[in-house]
């Protein structure tokens, strides 16, 4: 079947519309435990940069499962494909000029590596929100720890799934010794040089 597709070259490349639009595109990847602040950090994030005039868009692990990927579960297998897919997502997003805000678990280094490989590891800002396993139980907003101590929940990750640290983030959020505006100040500011544009 592969052998019958033909990619079409489009006229508007991603580099006139990064032109149009005054920055880059790109992908910012939080990754970290369920209940570590990921989203709570990506939200903000985009925020600041919506407001700064920059084209943004957010993927979210939970919204993208109810959509996309919802015949997906959580075998490992289902996992993997369940992050490609999204990387493909935001590959296009980041072709047509857009700044990808991306939350998801994403615990183990090849799905990362992989996620890397397709948007282009120069697309691609990988911020670790790093909260331990013990402060994310003690928060379960959602009671999903709850659950998976419990065994209502199987292959859930820091519990009876495994969840790989990055071995070299470019961004490295402390939640239990940072608070939350000086964390989203330190990480406007890193995206400020991958934009090319002052977000202060």
């Amino acid at each position: 079947m592969m052998k019958n597709i033909t990619p079409h070259n489009f006229y508007i490349d991603k580099e006139e519309r990064n032109k149009q639009n005054g920055h880059n595109s790109l992908v910012v990847w939080f990754t970290g435990l369920s209940g570590s602040g990921k989203s709570t950090l990506a939200n903000q994030v985009e925020k600041k940069l919506f407001e700064k005039g920059i084209k943004t868009f957010s993927l979210d692990g939970d919204n993208i499962r109810s959509g996309l990927n919802r015949d997906l579960g959580f075998s490992p297998e289902e996992r993997e494909e369940n992050l490609r897919r999204i990387a493909e997502v935001a590959k296009l997003f980041i072709k047509a000029g857009t700044v990808v805000i991306a939350s998801f678990i994403s615990p183990l280094k090849k799905d990362r590596d992989r996620l890397k490989e397709i948007v282009g590891v120069e697309n691609f800002v990988e911020v670790f929100v790093n909260t331990s396993l013990e402060e994310c139980e003690r928060r379960d907003v959602k009671g999903l720890y709850k659950k998976a101590r419990s065994g209502e929940i199987k292959n859930f990750t820091g519990i009876d799934a495994p969840y790989e640290n990055p071995i070299d983030p470019e961004l490295k959020i402390n939640t239990e010794e940072e608070n939350l505006e000086d964390a989203i100040k330190r990480i406007v500011l890193h995206l400020q040089d991958k934009l090319k544009i002052s977000v202060q």
